[in-house]
């Protein structure tokens, strides 16, 4: 068999649909409460390889905007792709000269905007469609998406934001299970765009198991159009990998790559389909 990519139109292999509407208040409020108690010399160190914590501040305020104007405001303007383009490039360009462009506002300024439109963000999620199409979700290999995913991706990015913010300056990352559960249930919902070039029979399981209390069990089946996470589940996968929470976000958003996950992951069965899982992404990259 070989499986073939997620067909873009549909997004049933990607399993029960998850809810995040209701996170996106708590989220900004602990987002502000991380900036807010940041001192000066904090704002210049790094958070992501080129961009400090100022920067990627300044970056979250970019995606609220965006959300903003795009779905709530039916605003169109703005950059374009160029000519050569990728998806990829076009978003790293974009944000970049977002990040360039607000190098003269104060930290003090953008902690005020931030509260400010954030909430307006929370909001606008607030009453979203959870059914309702949305904007395709280049690593999960949908596209159009419904609302869930949509919504549930920009969750885990402000949520990934805030912890590199927090990482960068000391802090530990913020466990909480209530926030942290939605984060890896959702960027598990890449398995079968991640699995989709991998030749299995149809029927073969991989199982990915979370251990902590923001945890959980994650099944994805070869079924000859792709690899889902509908169907049921076997007793006996083919392989079972096992990682902890912290890996797993971290391999997720690439602040760990693959060759490091596999040292800290248990693997019980094909080593390789085991391998294939630790190319998952859930990100633009």
């Amino acid at each position: 068999m070989n499986s073939r990519p997620t067909d873009a139109t549909s997004c049933s292999c990607l399993g029960a649909p998850i809810d995040a509407r209701s996170l996106f208040a708590p989220e900004q409020a602990a987002l502000m409460v991380t900036l807010r108690g940041l001192a000066s010399a904090d704002w210049s160190k790094e958070a992501v390889p080129g961009w400090s914590v100022r920067d990627l501040s300044t970056h979250i305020l970019g995606d609220f905007y965006g959300r903003l104007a795009r779905d709530r405001d039916g605003h169109h303007g703005g950059p374009a792709f160029a000519p050569g383009d990728t998806l990829e490039s076009f978003i790293h360009r974009i944000n970049q000269e977002w990040v360039d462009a607000h190098r003269r506002v104060s930290s003090a300024a953008l902690i005020d905007t931030l509260d400010l439109v954030g909430g307006q963000v929370a909001r606008f999620f607030q009453g979203t469609d959870p059914g309702a199409p949305s904007l395709g979700v280049s690593w999960a290999g949908v596209d159009p998406a419904p609302m869930w995913l949509d919504s549930a991706r920009d969750f885990t990015e402000f949520w990934s934001h805030r912890q590199q913010i927090r990482l960068a300056v000391g802090q530990d990352a913020d466990a909480d299970p209530r926030f942290l559960s939605v984060v890896l249930d959702t960027f598990m919902r890449a398995l079968p765009h991640t699995l989709r070039e991998v030749d299995a029979p149809v029927g073969t399981q991989v199982r990915v198991l979370i251990d902590g209390p923001a945890g959980g069990v994650w099944t994805t089946t070869a079924t000859g159009d792709g690899w889902s996470l509908a169907e049921p589940q076997a007793e006996r996968p083919a392989t079972v990998v096992r990682l902890d929470a912290e890996t797993a976000w971290r391999l997720c958003t690439r602040g760990i790559q693959p060759d490091t996950a596999l040292t800290r992951v248990g693997i019980d069965g094909d080593r390789q389909l085991a391998e294939a899982v630790c190319q998952i992404v859930s990100i633009v990259y």
